[in-house]
C-alpha cells in the first residue's frame, strides 16, 4: 500500500474552541446533555500529562470532566481516567503495545510509529470491533494534534481536526466513515 492511499478527511471549518466542539457533540447526539455531570468529573489532569509525559488536547479534557466515559452506538468507547486513578490510567501499556504491531504491520511508505516516537500515534478511543481511534501527536501544542484510526481490518485515515469534532461529525454524518459501520447518535455513561 502506498502512503498516498491513506486518505486525509478535512472539515469544512476545525473547530478550535474545546466548548464549541462539545456543543457539536451535543447536537449531534440528542440524549448527551441529560448525561452531563452536575460539577467536574475532578481528573487531576496534571497527573495525567505527567505520567503521559505530554500535555492531553484541550477539547479531550473538557468532555472528560463534563461527561462519564462514554459508549456511542454500543460501538466506539471514549474512556477517562477515574479520580484517583490517574497515573495507573496514564502508566496502562496495553493499547500503545497492541498498536506498536499494528504499526510495524502497516504497509505505507512513511512509517507509523506508536506515541512517544516523535509524532506518534496515542490512543484516545477504541471501539467494540477492535478499533482504533489516535491521536497524531505532531504539531507545536496538543490542541493541533489530529485524528487518525486504525481500523482492526489494516484500514488507517486521518482526520484533520480534534476528538471532540470528530466524534460529532462521525455521528452525525458529516465526515465518511471509512471502514467503519456508521454510528448510530445514541449514547449511554459507562
Amino acid at each position: 500500500m502506498d502512503d498516498a492511499l491513506i486518505g486525509t478527511q478535512v472539515p469544512h471549518r476545525r473547530l478550535t474552541d474545546p466548548a464549541s466542539a462539545i456543543q457539536a457533540l451535543d447536537r449531534a447526539i440528542p440524549g448527551l446533555p441529560a448525561l452531563r455531570r452536575t460539577g467536574p468529573a475532578g481528573i487531576d489532569w496534571e497527573r495525567v500529562e505527567t505520567g503521559l509525559g505530554v500535555r492531553l488536547p484541550s477539547d479531550y479534557k473538557l468532555l472528560g470532566d463534563t461527561y462519564p466515559s462514554l459508549a456511542f452506538g454500543d460501538f466506539l468507547f471514549v474512556g477517562f481516567p477515574a479520580p484517583g486513578r490517574e497515573k495507573a490510567w496514564a502508566e496502562d501499556s496495553d493499547d500503545l503495545e497492541i498498536l506498536a504491531e499494528w504499526c510495524a504491520d502497516a504497509e505505507t511508505s512513511l512509517p507509523l510509529r506508536p506515541f512517544p516516537a516523535p509524532g506518534g500515534l496515542l490512543p484516545w478511543a477504541t471501539s467494540y470491533s477492535g478499533d482504533y481511534f489516535l491521536w497524531t501527536t505532531a504539531g507545536a501544542g496538543s490542541d493541533e494534534w489530529t485524528v487518525t484510526v486504525a481500523s482492526r481490518n489494516g484500514d488507517w485515515w486521518h482526520y484533520e481536526a480534534g476528538a471532540v469534532q470528530f466524534l460529532a461529525d462521525l455521528i452525525s454524518g458529516s465526515l465518511e466513515p471509512w471502514g467503519l459501520p456508521t454510528v448510530r447518535p445514541s449514547v449511554k455513561g459507562c
